[in-house]
């Protein structure tokens, strides 16, 4: 077989069963392959960013990871947003980029190694992907290509997940192999052990001093799988849980020990349950600037802190946060051999009460906010179409303003799926990874967060949903600019709306979904809500233009 049935005969085998691509000359060869391999199936996006983003978000709910295909220069280049998402948090692809013909690169002759540019089309996407992957090498043999795919993928899945790419010259793409003369990846196994005995025992001791514990639960238990561990460890305490952004679907928010989410737009009952707190036991958080806020120090301040990550770089960060204790683990281990030696349930029924009281004293959604006659307040609409949804529902929020919104309000339930692009945050994710998100859980619902600004970077792709049926529910929270932005113009730089209210407008988004084929509809007041079940629960895409006063705060 050539190279190219070799590269799919691999995915296939480790179960990938979906590549989002776009074609392109030095990318054909590769999706040649396609016709003579029935078992695993592209799908053509509109944009490589958008390939890159659906593979994100099917590798965050699929069975397996996902993989992207396309061509050289443009095309390997405008995956960079998407593969961005995929690193910083920690979620494995694979992206395989097509190359110019070898004897067209610069590297291909000592005359041209200093041109820019010899080959059409020419780009090396390897240097400039590596700061965001975890991987990236170009082919420059075909003898390599099964040491290559398996150290790839090999190193995607292992330790701290992430991206990998493979730029692979399309010369080589077309001749043969043979699969048996080909050099395996033996992985070197690291054989460090971690004494869990002495670490548990540490925590357990902590733990048993303390008056007011709180657990910080991360999305590194949700990327390392461990979302059914969790729950099980979790009952062995009675003391306040609260969730990053990126763990806020880890805990039903009716759950007694759940006091909400934390960090710079967090809740002030689980802000303040963290701020009184006398130790933290950190799970899967790498406690970045927004959780901590900007001086790091004044974070929990009087409390110890154990932090258990599998990166020990997160674990040697030094910029003002002190650790008190440091495992090293992969969380599921941890889980597994906490059980083993754990000795005491944790009781603090008094200190769990108090920061209940604070979740019922400082809600999120505020009376007053139901007054509003002439618009839709987010909070409102966040609560409703909260209350709307089921157990299994996926939900998709973009960035800014509308994404904040909806992590503050949004009362999960216990199964339901709530995610963006957390680390990177990048307008135009939301829409792409709802039609990732719906392909892996075989074309189902998906609830799709956007705004009136963010939805026009992929708005490309509402044909894309089109096209394959899927009933993605496309929610565009319309306050006519960027919100967030006029947020922070009006806080420091003296109401001075530069390309934010000044300078930005909107299309028809009425035109827009009837140009895609999409149903339109239109809320414009709290009384337009109950129309929502109806939408939701139609078998078709749904745009949903949700309007908003331009000056809508984010509180707080």
């Amino acid at each position: 077989m050539n190279l190219s049935d070799y590269t799919l005969k691999f995915l296939e085998k480790k179960k990938i069963k979906k590549v989002f691509l776009i074609t392109g000359g030095a990318i054909s060869f590769m999706v040649d392959a396609f016709s003579r391999n029935k078992k695993i199936q592209y799908i053509s996006a509109a944009h490589e960013q958008s390939a890159a983003m659906m593979a994100d978000s099917y590798s965050r709910l699929g069975p397996n990871f996902s993989c992207t295909m396309v061509t050289s220069g443009p095309g390997a280049t405008n995956l960079i947003t998407g593969i961005a998402c995929s690193y910083f948090d920690s979620i494995p692809s694979l992206h395989i980029c097509g190359q110019v013909n070898t004897y067209e690169q610069q590297d291909g002759d000592k005359s041209t190694k200093n041109v820019r540019q010899v080959g059409f089309q020419e780009t090396d996407i390897v240097n400039i992907a590596k700061p965001i992957t975890k991987y990236t090498y170009k082919v420059k043999d075909v003898s390599e290509i099964r040491y290559v795919l398996e150290k790839a993928h090999y190193i995607a899945t292992t330790g701290r997940p992430g991206p990998v790419l493979i730029d692979i010259p399309m010369d080589l793409q077309r001749i043969k192999v043979n699969p048996k003369k080909l050099k395996p990846f033996k992985p070197k196994i690291d054989k460090k052990k971690i004494n869990y005995k002495n670490s548990i025992l540490k925590i357990e001791n902590l733990l048993k001093k303390s008056k007011k514990p709180v657990i910080v639960l991360g999305g590194g238990i949700k990327y390392g799988k461990s979302e059914q561990k969790l729950t099980d460890f979790l009952k062995s305490f009675k003391i306040p849980v609260v969730t990053t952004w990126s763990g806020v679907d880890l805990v039903d928010y009716n759950n007694k020990k759940y006091i909400g989410n934390i960090g710079v737009y967090g809740s002030r009952a689980a802000n303040f349950a963290v701020q009184n707190s006398d130790l933290i036991l950190c799970l899967g958080t790498r406690l970045d600037t927004r959780v901590t806020g900007g001086v790091p120090k004044s974070f929990a301040r009087k409390a110890k802190k154990i932090v258990v990550d599998i990166d020990k770089y997160e674990l040697g960060k030094k910029r003002g946060l002190k650790i008190d204790l440091k495992v090293e683990s992969d969380i599921k281990i941890f889980f597994q051999e906490y059980k083993k030696y754990k000795k005491n349930n944790t009781n603090r029924e008094d200190w769990l009460l108090r920061c209940n009281n604070w979740k019922i004293k400082y809600p999120i959604i505020l009376k007053e906010f139901y007054k509003e006659k002439k618009y839709v307040n987010p909070y409102v609409f966040i609560d409703k179409l909260s209350k709307t949804l089921n157990k299994k529902d996926i939900i998709i929020a973009d960035d800014g303003g509308h994404l904040t919104w909806t992590i503050q309000s949004f009362k999960v339930k216990f199964g339901q799926k709530l995610f963006s692009a957390f680390g990177n945050s990048p307008m135009g994710y939301a829409l792409p990874a709802s039609i990732g998100a719906s392909i892996a859980k075989n074309n189902k619902r998906v609830i799709c967060i956007d705004g009136d600004g963010s939805i026009q970077i992929n708005l490309q792709e509402l044909h894309t949903i089109d096209k394959l049926k899927l009933p993605i529910k496309i929610f565009i929270l319309n306050n006519d600019g960027f919100g967030i932005i006029k947020q922070f113009q009006e806080l420091y730089l003296g109401k001075r709306y530069e390309a934010s209210g000044k300078g930005v407008s909107n299309p028809n988004f009425k035109k827009v979904s009837n140009a895609f084929n999409i149903n339109y509809n239109l809320i414009k007041n709290h009384s337009d809500l109950k129309k929502l079940n109806k939408i939701i629960s139609s078998n078709k895409p749904e745009i949903i233009e949700i309007k908003l006063r331009s000056n809508q705060k984010i509180i707080p």
